[in-house]
């Protein structure tokens, strides 16, 4: 992807600057703390200037940057000494282009006047599920997705004012956001158990609700020593607030929940990529703070080269048996090296199958990327959140820390079966790109996604059934013909009792061979729905939520306030707050709305 740099671009240095020594200062750490951004835009629009009103965006002129030499690369270590990597001693000013000093002869950069930051964030297109005739394609499969970035990135947009681009909301990352109080499996023989509820469907009473939800297992006791790379992003792209100086509060959130046999590595990258801090205990905390809080950005982004250098020290300190994972942190614009996401895909693809997961975190806006950083996680067996203020730091890196860096279960596949005696249509709301062939089910080479410890995971099917006045293709003039030799055949009711059958198949976290769970679906839960289940109502208004912010082509005249009614009734104890927020979330979409 073309790089678009930001108005401070033009004396910005080659390569990023590491001043050892140096303390972050106290500016760094309130703007941090603050949960305020900058104003971000519309992935397909630049930034507006002071003086449009219309909404059109003045044309910036051409900026001449200044020319940088880069210095001699520096030469490269030994293999005995592990990895091969530019090593940055300390007391030096490190250019991550290999040499050393070209950093310290530079100004800061300054504003270039009259540019005009452009918007490049970048988002995959999203093609919304249909709804599936059972009589024509009764099975549905997908992976599970633990991941929440998509939720937290869209908050960023509405809290600034905006109403996010509708391939920026993924619904089932915003259902998933949220912990539902689901029955905990006994051990970790079985590492999760499966619910499923039923209700009237609230934006159509002429359908049904089916919530599969699924806990994993809370391992008792201390969790297993825990081998960690910090791959940060530190190139001129990332110097903004709410990037690098927040990407280093969080770090040094993280930094304090580890134990003494935990190891940290900091790998950085910006025009190449260099080890900051080679594996060190999780007892000695100042040294690892120190080196984060010594981090400044500047340069290009050659992300690629920082994903194989942090493989290699993932390798290095790797413990047998305990967690080892990569943990990156950018705003996902990598121009330089590798930049070609399916080619970083296949990088990883390769890497992890040494049993190394990782871990992406976003960060940012005007440039960020989106689908990069959630197509890599996928690919890493790991999880993508975005950080959009210093709580939700916490909550990934502190309140929810075994949940992201403990997988109790790989390769997570759910497969559901509708009986076409019973239900006609059905429609899975959100997993779009999780979507699975049938035969991927039982296909053990194929991936999947991972859950991490205690965490919970939610699908929603809207089903409809036969006979129903909410159906909404027209049944076939012919096709109901028994004995037909040219069309669709009836054949005779099969286990009318089960209106669907429930499959999941998972591996252990160190397994090759999958493992099977079946469940029966009793057409007599039908007959009798849940008037009121305060799990599924809350996990039902998020998804309307969600789809509204998409266009909402399947809500009929669900409004925002019947969105926000039911979230209300149903929102519980909300311990965290989140809840709570989200209600707010809904309410000033409304105010915003089609902005």
């Amino acid at each position: 992807m073309k790089k678009i740099q930001s108005i401070r671009a033009a004396a910005m240095i080659a390569g990023a600057v590491v001043l050892f020594g140096c303390e972050q200062t106290a500016k760094e750490r309130d703007a941090a703390n603050s949960n305020q951004t900058t104003q971000p835009q519309a992935s397909t629009a630049a930034a507006p200037t002071a003086a449009p009103t219309n909404g059109t965006v003045a044309e910036a002129p051409p900026v001449d940057l200044p020319a940088v030499t880069p210095a001699e690369p520096a030469p490269e270590e030994s293999a005995q000494d592990g990895v091969g990597k530019a090593k940055i001693e300390p007391g030096t000013v490190q250019g991550f282009n290999g040499g050393t000093g070209i950093g310290s002869a530079l100004a800061p950069s300054q504003p270039v006047a009259g540019l005009v930051p452009q918007n490049t964030e970048n988002y995959q297109t999203i093609d919304e599920n249909g709804v599936k005739q059972v009589a024509e394609a009764p099975v549905s499969t997908f992976s599970v997705d633990v991941d929440s970035g998509s939720y937290a990135n869209v908050r960023r947009f509405l809290m600034n004012g905006q109403r996010p681009p509708e391939d920026a909301v993924r619904v089932e990352e915003m259902v998933n956001y949220f912990a539902y109080n689901y029955p905990t499996p006994d051990d970790v023989k079985t590492p999760f158990k499966t619910t499923t509820h039923i209700v009237k469907t609230p934006w159509n009473p002429e359908t049904y609700l089916l919530e599969i939800g699924i806990k994993g297992y809370q391992p008792k006791g201390e969790r297993p020593a825990a081998n960690l790379v910090f791959l940060i992003d530190v190139s001129g792209s990332m110097e903004d607030a709410d990037k690098l100086p927040l990407l280093k509060a969080g770090m040094h959130l993280l930094a304090n929940q580890l134990k003494p046999e935990d190891k940290v590595s900091i790998v950085v990258y910006a025009g190449a990529a260099g080890v900051v801090l080679e594996p060190t205990s999780g007892k000695d905390k100042a040294k690892i703070d120190a080196a984060l809080d010594q981090l400044q950005a500047g340069g290009s982004t050659a992300g690629g080269e920082g994903i194989q250098l942090a493989y290699k020290m993932a390798t290095q300190g790797k413990i047998d048996g305990g967690i080892n994972r990569i943990i990156l942190a950018t705003d996902g614009d990598f121009n330089v090296g590798t930049t070609d996401i399916d080619e970083l895909k296949k990088m990883i693809e390769e890497n992890r199958k040494s049993g190394i997961a990782l871990t992406t975190l976003g960060f940012g806006e005007g440039n960020y990327n989106d689908a990069l950083m959630e197509q890599i996680a996928d690919v890493g067996n790991g999880n993508y959140g975005y950080i959009d203020s210093l709580k939700e730091a916490k909550r990934l890196l502190v309140d929810q820390l075994d949940a992201t860096i403990q997988t109790i279960a790989k390769d997570v596949k759910v497969q559901i079966e509708f009986n076409p005696a019973i239900v006609a249509e059905y429609r899975l709301i959100g997993y779009e790109n999780r979507a699975l062939k049938r035969e991927d089910f039982n296909n053990d080479q194929k991936d999947a996604g991972e859950i991490g410890a205690g965490h919970t995971v939610t699908a929603l099917y809207e089903i409809t059934l036969k006979g129903s006045k909410g159906l909404t293709v027209d049944p076939l003039r012919y096709g109901n013909t028994p004995g037909s030799t040219t069309g669709p055949t009836v054949q005779p009711s099969v286990k009318p009792e089960e209106f669907a059958f429930l499959r999941l198949r998972y591996k252990e976290p160190d397994g090759d061979i999958s493992k099977l769970l079946e469940t029966p679906l009793a057409t007599a839960r039908l007959e009798n729905p849940e008037s009121a289940n305060g799990e599924l109502d809350f996990a039902a208004a998020v998804a309307a939520f969600g789809q509204k912010l998409r266009g909402g082509d399947y809500l009929r005249e669900y409004s925002y306030d019947q969105i926000v009614e039911t979230a209300k009734a149903a929102r519980g104890t909300d311990e965290d707050g989140t809840r709570a927020e989200f209600i707010d979330l809904v309410e000033l979409a409304k105010a915003l709305g089609n902005s």
